[in-house]
């Protein structure tokens, strides 16, 4: 193992009658931690309890699936991307209608945002934390229909399956493309409501589209809050490769 370095800092400072303390000398020592630095028992000790209930909590079962669900790219979906989007849409939509009597039109997330597949079987919390180790929180974007167009043509040349809801349906031929949102034919005099995560709202991943929106609606709710909370609610989950992508 490679020794970490921690840098000490020391403030020597020199105090005059009715005069305030000056800085007159900072000093810094780098102290090597490696593993030959034996571990202190009274904090094993100390800490040993908080670390079985962590554990303990982790192992809570949250639901179920009969198989493994996992990001391989399939017509750039993935099983993975499809529940991400729409789970977060799913815990999303009463939170955002309560707070702007207004519906989001569908979720696009990043597929580099996917950090661990979530293997077959019982699904603890600790699943939650693997898919979503980040702390980013969920916003709503009013994009243009220009906006739109731009995110379409990036998850066109990106060609990888990043996360679309259910509410999407995209057809692809080469560069060309047709869409629908909800059942309804894109229509470019609209604006739409897209779920997605802060980290993309600021440009992340390259998704600048995100950048600027006419209007930003901030849930206060974390991307793996509502990850835990889907899987608390449902028993089972359901995910599949389905008609939101159609490559021609």
């Amino acid at each position: 193992m490679k020794p970490v370095h921690f840098l000490y800092f020391f403030l020597v400072l020199v105090s005059c009658k009715n005069d305030a303390s000056k800085l007159t000398k900072i000093t810094a020592k780098t102290i090597a931690i490696d593993s030959s630095i034996a571990p202190s028992t009274k904090i094993v000790r100390l800490i040993a309890p908080y670390k079985e209930k962590l554990i303990g909590e982790m192992e809570t079962v949250l639901s179920y699936t009969p198989k493994a669900i996992t990001k391989k790219s399939v017509g750039m979906q993935s099983a993975l991307g499809n529940l991400m989007a729409d789970m977060c849409f799913e815990m999303s939509a009463a939170l955002f209608a309560e707070k702007t009597n207004a519906e989001i039109d569908f979720a696009m997330f990043n597929n580099g945002g996917l950090r661990a597949n979530i293997a077959a079987g019982a699904v603890t919390k600790e699943e939650a934390f693997k898919l979503m180790p980040f702390e980013n929180e969920l916003v709503v974007v009013k994009l243009s229909a220009k906006k739109v167009v731009a995110l379409v043509q990036y998850f066109i040349a990106n060609k990888k399956a990043h996360p679309l809801s259910k509410n999407i349906g995209l057809r692809i031929k080469a560069t060309e493309f047709q869409l629908h949102i909800n059942g309804k034919k894109f229509d470019t005099n609209k604006t739409y409501n897209v779920l997605t995560s802060d980290y993309l709202l600021e440009g992340g991943d390259k998704m600048d589209f995100f950048k600027n929106p006419e209007k930003i609606t901030r849930l206060d709710y974390k991307v793996r809050a509502a990850v835990l909370h889907y899987f608390e609610k449902v028993d089972t989950l359901k995910t599949a490769i389905d008609t939101r992508v159609i490559l021609e």
